[in-house]
């Protein structure tokens, strides 16, 4: 039997590859049209969690693919409060998940972005991620669960959605106590409505496609089921094509757009990301799309994440990007109070991955 084609997986594949190709155009920083873990560290820095300067704006694309969701959600019915599968674990697992993403300086999706666009260096975190999902699938095999989620009023699974509401309306407002990036990467971004509606047309493909960057893998392997992987190709191609047409393709592991060459704590911080979602059920994006669509569990994580990436500033945990100013090159890099944060990471995963195994019904 001949298998159908994913076409709604591509397709929002493709659409999110070209919004993250016209939000560069547009502002953003060079391969990061859109990446969740740079984004959430941004709103994090915005509402003056951490006190990194040059990181700190509330990125309406994250409210775009959280209300867009939502909206897709409620239109086709399948919008339903529902929590209560370990929430504390989850928001543990999600902090982690972000300090591993950021000292690799990028989320799983900007991960494909980076490679898109030739950056060399983006290989280790790749082949990282690939072994953090890999761990996670086995501890899926012996039985790993977080417990399942029930049914809860609706008013939970709008917690988020709103959250998501009143940082759109502080953005419009600008209060004083918001900060705004005047240098750096938290400085370049596009306008606020490209990147708002841009959020809300992925939100809503995501939601209809079920689009993962982890799932992609994970169903390869446990499955043989190509589906969802379809997608995560359709992202790297799309934006390789355009980079191309562009002029914008570079393939070099020279000093590129906010990454560094620290291969090994990108490899380490990347499968600290892969393992993470795993557990999780869900990449970064997937848990942006799920906690629009009601769910008060991925909720808790997106808020775990916020505050992962509060901690990756506010005490150093985050890579820095390699420089080259006036010739001279300044090497990036993980420093060593992020790379304990990172094996501990590791550790914390292992003990949660085996404190919630169950064969027959009993966990172990």
């Amino acid at each position: 039997m001949t298998k159908k084609i994913p076409w709604l997986v591509i397709l929002t594949g493709v659409v999110t590859g070209l919004a993250a190709l016209v939000l560069t155009k547009a502002g953003n920083p060079g391969n990061m049209g859109f990446c969740i873990a740079c984004f959430l560290r941004d709103i994090s820095g915005g509402v003056g969690l951490h006190t990194a300067a040059k990181v700190q704006y509330i990125r309406p694309e994250i409210i775009g693919l959280v209300l867009g969701a939502c909206i897709m959600a409620l239109v086709r019915g399948e919008f339903t409060g529902r929590a209560g599968s370990t929430p504390a674990l989850r928001f543990v697992i999600g902090a982690f998940v972000m300090v591993g993403a950021l000292a690799f300086l990028g989320c799983p999706l900007r991960m494909v972005l980076r490679l898109g666009g030739g950056d060399l260096t983006a290989i280790a975190g790749l082949l990282g991620f690939i072994v953090g999902i890999l761990v996670g699938v086995l501890f899926l095999k012996k039985g790993f669960s977080l417990g399942r989620a029930y049914k809860v009023k609706k008013s939970e699974g709008f917690v988020l959605p709103a959250i998501m509401i009143f940082l759109l309306v502080l953005l419009l407002i600008k209060p004083a106590f918001l900060y705004f990036s005047e240098t750096g990467p938290g400085s370049m971004h596009a306008a606020l409505p490209i990147a708002l509606i841009a959020g809300l047309v992925v939100g809503a493909l995501a939601q209809r496609s079920r689009l993962c960057m982890a799932g992609g893998i994970r169903d390869t392997v446990l499955f043989k089921d190509f589906h969802l992987l379809t997608g995560f190709l359709a992202i790297f191609v799309t934006v390789l094509i355009g980079n191309l047409i562009l002029g914008q393709f570079n393939p070099t592991n020279a000093v590129q757009p906010v990454a560094h060459h620290d291969y090994v704590w990108s490899f380490l911080g990347m499968a600290l990301a892969g393992w993470g979602s795993i557990l999780l059920g869900g990449c970064p994006l997937r848990q942006l799309i799920l906690a629009g669509e009601g769910n008060g569990d991925s909720a808790v994580t997106i808020l775990g994440m916020i505050v992962g990436a509060a901690f990756a500033h506010n005490f150093g945990l985050a890579g820095n990007a390699d420089a080259m100013t006036d010739g001279v090159f300044t090497a990036g890099g993980v420093a060593p109070a992020g790379r304990i944060a990172v094996v501990l990471g590791l550790v914390v995963l292992a003990v949660i991955s085996i404190a919630n195994l169950y064969r027959g019904g009993k966990q172990k």
